[in-house]
């Protein structure tokens, strides 16, 4: 899949066309300062939003350095061959389009930090509202239950695993599973489980949604799945070519992975279990019905940073 890149890049491309004025020049120093404006007025012209963030993620990568640093050094020179560095990352991020979580291989999320490669979808800030609604079932489940067994999570395709990894980060003593139908993704996550310290309590299953874990049940089971519309195609950001399809497109309107969700959840709930899904806030209505359709109770909505309903939520009747 290739998706056109928008907005017209600047021709001077961080002095690699030999401009007189570029970072590339050979009769200038430059400084710290000098740069991140530089870079961050060549982004804006390139069509980036994050143009500013981007420019001082990519320069702290580039000097080994943190971003906090190039505040305190603003007026340091930087060297030629860190320059050099810089300037393949400023290309890569303007002409190719490259998300920035993959030219520096981490990407932050819940205050972990995971790998990111071109096999998995990059953790977006938005997801951390599926992980506030799981702690907040998780806490309501345990407190209501009189088992002394541990309470089991279920994450459905779990790509580098930051939904279940920050849940294990924060209920030690639950049981989490995690699946994916991608082997590298997988792979993975496995290594984000051991560079975070939680590869013994994360069991990671390869696999079709359910299929893995078909005669089990959980008390919680959540899930980030593809919810890209495939008639949308078109509007997408160019960032997306980079990342994995299978991660991005369910059908035509977004819902074929959702729908095969809801109506199989329930033979993997615990009596008063619940099921937590992200998606677009345009699919809530139409979601929720679904989730009702299927025998769900107490539906309910939950919100991201920007006020639009992000994950949508349902309990399995108690019998």
């Amino acid at each position: 899949m290739r998706i056109s890149p928008v907005g017209k890049a600047g021709k001077d491309l961080c002095g690699m066309t030999g401009s007189a004025r570029g970072p590339a020049a050979g009769d200038k120093t430059w400084t710290v300062l000098e740069l991140l404006k530089w870079t961050t007025d060549y982004f804006s012209r390139s069509g980036i939003d994050s143009a500013r963030l981007d420019a001082e993620l990519l320069l702290a990568h580039a000097l080994e350095t943190e971003r906090l640093r190039l505040y305190i050094d603003y007026e340091k020179p930087v060297l030629p061959e860190e320059r050099d560095r810089y300037r393949a990352l400023v290309q890569r991020r303007a002409r190719e389009r490259v998300p920035v979580s993959q030219l520096l291989g981490v990407r932050e999320f819940w205050s972990l930090t995971f790998e990111v490669t071109r096999d998995v979808l990059t953790p977006r800030p938005e997801t951390e509202t599926l992980v506030e609604f799981a702690l907040s079932k998780a806490v309501a489940v345990a407190q209501d239950s009189d088992s002394v067994s541990p309470f089991r999570i279920l994450d459905v395709g779990t790509g580098s695993g930051a939904i279940a990894l920050s849940l294990a980060s924060e209920l030690p003593l639950a049981q989490i599973t995690a699946t994916d139908l991608s082997k590298p993704a997988l792979q993975i996550a496995a290594a984000n489980a051991d560079r975070l310290h939680t590869r013994e309590r994360l069991r990671l299953l390869e696999g079709d949604l359910f299929q893995p874990v078909a005669s089990e049940r959980f008390d919680l089971i959540v899930s980030n799945p593809p919810y890209v519309a495939r008639a949308d195609i078109g509007s997408c950001p160019p960032e997306l070519s980079h990342e994995p399809e299978m991660a991005l497109f369910a059908g035509q309107d977004g819902l074929e992975v959702i729908r095969r969700l809801v109506a199989e959840a329930g033979d993997h709930l615990s009596p008063g279990g619940w099921l937590g899904i992200e998606l677009s806030p345009e699919q809530t209505e139409r979601v929720e019905e679904e989730l009702v359709q299927a025998g769900f109770v107490d539906v309910e909505r939950r919100f991201d940073l920007a006020s639009r309903p992000r994950v949508v939520g349902a309990r399995w009747p108690m019998k």
